[in-house]
């Protein structure tokens, strides 16, 4: 999909950790979490072998199911709980980083919408981002989100609710999960190497922009 040309995009959605906000969650101890409360379910607990912590959970919660479907469900609120505390416990360690702000504003001057979709939890997101509502015009969180990325659902509900169509639209993440969603979506995708991606592993999943932060993004879709 070439980028837009002669005019900014209808709307730009944001991930939030390591894209608008310093990434300071650790997804190993979060991992180490989840099969911490499986042990008392399951005799063998499988590694996570590459899955995030929330498809890692829906896997072992599904290995506990057939023998025992209402421990499976305390399984699953266990690690609910213990996620999101790790999740507020984090943002407070945490900040946005300095140039987002300005470049929210920027984007927000030339009439575009904002959006913030996240795997994070809303309370995390609030503590690190209070003022959010005064730059953006929806935010699916984990708790908000009927499904979560990369299921480009998340996203398309952000643009629905913003009014815009995904063809007029960015997606950008410091992930290549986020350029999975946007493309999955139906969006243009931008990559920022803000958070623990090299660049060059951003590049090899071919964003249509690609930038070490969104402010250097901003400026891109400026020039």
């Amino acid at each position: 999909m070439p980028p837009i040309q002669n005019a900014f995009p209808d709307a730009v959605i944001f991930d939030f950790d390591g894209t608008l906000a310093e990434l300071v969650l650790d997804f190993a101890a979060m991992k180490a979490r989840v099969a911490a409360a499986a042990r008392p379910y399951l005799a063998d607990v499988p590694p996570p072998n590459g899955l995030p912590a929330l498809e890692y959970a829906a896997k072992l919660a599904a290995r506990i199911r057939p023998e025992a479907p209402e421990a499976s469900d305390r399984f699953l609120a266990q690690v609910a709980q213990a996620i999101m505390a790790q999740e507020i416990e984090a943002a407070a360690r945490a900040a946005l980083f300095p140039h987002t702000r300005h470049a929210l504003a920027r984007l927000a001057g030339k009439g575009v919408k904002i959006g913030i979709i996240t795997r994070n939890c809303r309370a995390a997101v609030s503590r690190i981002f209070p003022d959010a509502q005064n730059y953006v015009g929806v935010i699916l969180a984990r708790d908000d989100a009927r499904h979560v990325k990369p299921d480009p659902r998340h996203l398309l509900d952000a643009l629905a609710i913003l009014d815009a169509s995904p063809d007029r639209s960015i997606m950008v993440g410091d992930h290549p999960m986020d350029l999975d969603t946007g493309k999955a979506a139906g969006t243009l995708t931008a990559g920022v190497a803000s958070g623990r991606v090299p660049r060059a592993e951003l590049a090899a999943h071919k964003p249509d922009y690609l930038a070490d932060n969104v402010g250097e993004l901003v400026g891109m879709l400026e020039s």
